[in-house]
């Protein structure tokens, strides 16, 4: 069944909360991340929302035609002159994949990166994620290193992604 959604970019009463719980329903449903995770998500979103500044950062809400969160994506570009921008909570609700909704959501991402000039985007995942690892690909990240982590709370093989352009 197709999806009406709309992409809809800056903060919104409710999204730090929405956010984080779509993560952590997914991520305890797929790999067992708990609390651990969940409170790094909130925290460090809620970080990231206190000292957003839209001329560097961007973050981008897909929404139903009902107004729920189908998916999100952010580029935390406060670092991005000298270490390059930050991906980050990229997800989509379940009843949203397939859809091309997450290819819609990277794609504003990608293009205010690149119109903000940012050389360097880069991500943190962990491996087995084939949907965003496809998504990834087509938009010309690559996988830089792999390694044993549990950042995450639960011992994953960590991913780290980039973007370069010229």
């Amino acid at each position: 069944m197709a999806m009406n959604s709309t992409i809809q970019k800056g903060y919104q009463p409710g999204c730090i909360g929405q956010i984080t719980g779509l993560h952590a329903r997914y991520y305890s449903e797929l790999v067992g991340f708990g609390m651990v995770f969940e409170s790094k998500v909130a925290r460090e979103l809620a970080e990231f929302c206190l000292r957003y500044d839209d001329r560097r950062d961007g973050l981008w809400l897909a929404r139903s035609s009902q107004g729920d969160l189908l998916g999100s994506i952010i580029i935390d570009g406060m670092q991005a002159q000298d270490h390059g921008a930050h991906l980050r909570w990229f997800i989509a609700d379940a009843q949203a994949r397939g859809q091309g909704l997450g290819h819609r959501l990277l794609a504003e991402a990608v293009e205010f990166c690149h119109l903000c000039g940012y050389r360097r985007v880069y991500l943190w995942t962990f491996e087995g994620l084939v949907a965003a690892r496809h998504l990834y690909e087509k938009f010309g990240f690559r996988l830089v290193r792999q390694q044993s982590g549990s950042q995450w709370g639960v011992m994953v093989e960590e991913q780290f992604w980039e973007l370069l352009r010229r």
